[in-house]
């Protein structure tokens, strides 16, 4: 496989902007294997970068590695595209992948906007390494996680690193429902068509009001 278009800047994954090339360098931390790169990569998206469900899901700036890095919060798919875009801004070949899941991590707020625990587009990077591809999901940062008493989720560069099927007390937390396929850049006008059909109060908000962290609960929401 030509690995060239997974190394490439795009216009979302824009692993050329100045600011994802100095974070992956200094995220990465130097020498050890690509692997070992990557992890570190990881850990710094997944903690580092706010997980913020309550941003303009309509502005193109939440969906960018460069904005998302500029202001430090955004959700799934702009985190995705991030470590995406640091992998490729040290040389490991990635992409960004979708699914649809059954989500009970939310909060009243944003449930009550939607009317739905499932969330379309969930997205993860996919990561070439050691002739392979592997999924990470840096989305939940450790913060949220302790504050709703989930696991963070891990990732050890062998294995998929997709969803937390359950929460720190076994209730279930999340369900895989479709597989949406992996894709070179962020399909920002597909997604949009979809969240305006699936999520119009939502996508007309432009954003809610409030603290997701403080607000977010991880038990199943109201049928």
């Amino acid at each position: 496989m030509d690995m060239s278009e997974f190394l490439s800047p795009t216009k979302f994954i824009d692993s050329d902007a100045p600011a994802v090339a100095e974070f992956a360098s200094k995220a990465a931390g130097g020498p050890g294997s690509d692997t070992d790169r990557v992890l570190r990569l990881y850990r710094a998206v997944r903690d580092g970068i706010v997980y913020d469900p309550y941003v303009d899901m309509s502005d193109p700036a939440n969906y960018r590695a460069s904005d998302v890095l500029r202001t430090g919060r955004t959700f799934c798919i702009g985190k995705a595209a991030l470590l995406a875009a640091c992998a490729r801004a040290i040389g490991v070949p990635a992409r960004v992948g979708y699914a649809d899941v059954k989500n009970h991590l939310t909060s009243k707020k944003l449930y009550d906007r939607i009317k739905t625990d499932v969330f379309i587009w969930h997205s993860y990077s996919d990561l070439h390494l050691d002739g392979r591809w592997v999924k990470a999901t840096p989305a939940f940062d450790l913060a949220l996680c302790e504050r709703v008493g989930l696991k963070p989720l891990d990732f050890d560069g062998k294995n998929d690193s997709l969803f937390h099927p359950y929460d720190r007390d076994g209730r279930r937390h999340m369900e895989y429902l479709r597989d949406r396929g992996p894709f070179a850049d962020v399909p920002f006008e597909t997604i949009q068509a979809d969240f305006q059909v699936n999520y119009p109060s939502l996508m007309s908000a432009k954003g809610l009001k409030g603290d997701f962290r403080n607000e977010a609960v991880a038990e199943p929401t109201p049928n």
